[in-house]
């Protein structure tokens, strides 16, 4: 067996045996994400009009991909691991400032991550998902996130 084939198959070997290899992440940026439109929605449980996003292709691709992005994070409860991850600063975020919802993320980490300080610039790694449905979620997601 010559060398090419030997390296042809120690990749294969190495690819079917480490699936996560070929998982590639995709940087994401918050143009792209916030991209978005929203509609209004009756719920008649809640008795009232809610928005709920409307993601276009581009974002809808990204739905399920490992994905990096970078932002100021938001410590929501610390001791809970609760975060979330804004285009923007905390002073001009969704909660305190004039951006849209579609510009933070909640961020949802694998165990044992560091405690993180209101408005530290972190690039995160995690499954996006994303969500169209769930009054009480943001509208992105970042699961299994790490830095």
């Amino acid at each position: 067996m010559n060398r090419k084939h030997l390296f042809f198959l120690n990749f294969l070997l190495i690819c079917l045996l480490s699936p996560s290899l070929l998982k590639a992440q995709e940087e994401v940026s918050w143009t792209t994400l916030m991209d978005i439109s929203f509609k209004d929605i009756y719920l008649e449980g809640e008795d009232m009009y809610v928005y709920f996003p409307v993601f276009s292709q581009k974002q809808k691709v990204l739905d399920g991909r490992t994905v990096r992005v970078s932002g100021y994070m938001i410590p929501v409860d610390a001791e809970q691991n609760m975060y979330v991850l804004s285009a923007y600063p905390f002073s001009a975020c969704f909660f305190c400032g004039a951006a849209g919802p579609e510009s933070v993320m909640a961020i949802y980490f694998r165990k044992g991550n560091r405690t993180y300080k209101t408005d530290e610039r972190v690039t995160l790694t995690g499954t996006l998902r994303l969500n169209e449905t769930d009054v009480d979620e943001l509208v992105y997601i970042l699961d299994d996130a790490k830095e």
